[in-house]
């Protein structure tokens, strides 16, 4: 296994439309790894294909002790909004988060890397994870789903030089563990530090 580089905003392959997977062999299989490793490495609670520059629909995640993954992941969502529950960030918009309107409830039916069905569903942080890590594979961004000064904000940041530099220094500090073998005890999704794909704080 291997940790990947993570692309940043900016790059297109996070606007494009992830295809559906049809090959389920061992290529999937160690595209998994790697990005269970990789979502690991960076303290991410969830990592999409097109963040490692992969255009399937494949995502891992990591929530209060839930780990797994899913392919060709079909999205359900109910319930009322989560409110301001938690801040919502991405490893892909590095330095910034803000709350973001999710359901409490959502479920996700799809593969595992070996083809067999597979259902994740949960409530809180694991279904902020789920609509999180479906987003990215339709080709959106959590940005895109704020509104009014939020929106402006965001973006407003991301356009600033100091912004550039935020993105440079998180992509210099990921390079040192490029390529690097699993290593066990690495950092849980979330309580200890940076978060990463979505929650109070990002890398």
């Amino acid at each position: 296994m291997a940790v990947l580089s993570i692309r940043m905003i900016g790059d297109p392959i996070l606007r494009t439309p992830a295809a559906a997977v049809t090959d389920f062999g061992p290529e999937l299989a160690r595209l998994v790894e790697d990005m269970t490793e990789t979502m690991i490495d960076v303290e991410g609670a969830g990592l999409a294909a097109p963040q490692v520059g992969i255009g399937l629909q494949v995502f891992t995640y990591r929530v209060d002790g839930v780990e797994g993954h899913v392919v060709n992941p079909v999205l359900e969502t109910d319930g009322a909004s989560q409110g301001e529950s938690d801040v919502e960030g991405c490893l892909s918009v590095p330095g910034l988060g803000s709350y973001v309107d999710r359901t409490r409830w959502a479920r996700v039916t799809g593969k595992d890397a070996a083809g067999q069905d597979v259902v994740v569903e949960g409530t809180g942080m694991l279904a902020r994870a789920l609509q999180h890590e479906t987003d990215h594979l339709r080709g959106t961004l959590y940005i895109d789903r704020l509104a009014g000064e939020d929106r402006k904000n965001a973006l407003r940041a991301i356009r600033s030089a100091d912004y550039n530099r935020v993105t440079s220094r998180t992509a210099a500090q990921r390079s040192l563990t490029l390529g690097s073998s699993f290593t066990p005890g690495a950092a849980t999704a979330r309580g200890a530090g940076p978060t990463g794909a979505f929650g109070r704080a990002t890398r």
